[in-house]
């Protein structure tokens, strides 16, 4: 089953336009980030068990992460709509889907998302590609289609904090998404699923959180080059 979504990137183009200065971020306040649901050491918890397949590992725990995103996402989705978030924006970059012939579809955030999940949804319920029963071999593809889940589940995590973050803290939520966003990096880094280019975008954060959880392949030096880096839009 092939997925759906390629996500390609043009490089960044200045608008034309004084790039907005930018925002303080609330998510990175100290008093936001200790919070936290569990202190569990999350860098022991990823590691591949001894006795585990590595395919079965990365199944359960990315079919895990994206029922957590969804419902994270699910607990602000009544303010993330067409008016208030008109292109799935993170920071100042903008993502754009694209469908299986490859055009680019210029859509909002909610949209983006609902593309997200419901591509997911279809992949993870594919007995072909997540099987589930006992001798049923993983398919060839099985780690790049990880992969791209992963990235994708990224952005809507990335999108929840540098869009929803006042909502999510409204609702006393922060402390859940923090532990989320910890648990998930730390699972991505572990195997190498995503392109530590692609999240850049938010490694001031990751810094914060997962300074104190081990593992430092990958971002350690992210919040001092991320700062230049968002001057202008930039499509991906």
């Amino acid at each position: 089953s092939p997925f759906l979504i390629s996500c390609r990137k043009s490089k960044g183009k200045p608008n034309g336009k004084k790039p907005a200065p930018e925002e303080k971020k609330l998510y990175l306040e100290p008093e936001y980030t200790k919070s936290r649901i569990t202190d569990f050491e999350f860098k022991e918890l990823v590691m591949l068990p001894r006795e585990i397949d590595l395919n079965e590992w990365l199944a359960s725990n990315t079919t895990t992460f994206f029922h957590h995103i969804n419902l994270q996402y699910s607990t602000i989705s009544e303010f993330c709509t067409g008016e208030s978030c008109q292109t799935m924006a993170v920071c100042n970059t903008q993502y754009y889907w694209y469908d299986e012939r490859g055009k680019k579809i210029k859509c909002t955030a909610p949209q983006y998302v609902d593309f997200v999940m419901s591509s997911v949804q279809k992949l993870v319920t594919d007995e072909d590609v997540f099987p589930t029963k006992y001798g049923k071999e993983f398919p060839n593809s099985f780690e790049s289609l990880v992969k791209k889940i992963c990235k994708y589940l990224f952005h809507v995590l990335a999108h929840i904090y540098s869009s929803h973050f006042k909502e999510t803290l409204a609702l006393e939520l922060h402390g859940h998404l923090n532990t989320l966003y910890t648990h998930f990096i730390l699972f991505i880094r572990e195997f190498n699923l995503v392109d530590p280019k692609e999240t850049t975008i938010m490694d001031d954060l990751t810094e914060v959180l997962c300074s104190s959880s081990g593992s430092s392949n990958g971002s350690g030096n992210g919040s001092s080059n991320s700062a230049g880096a968002q001057n202008h839009v930039k499509e991906r």
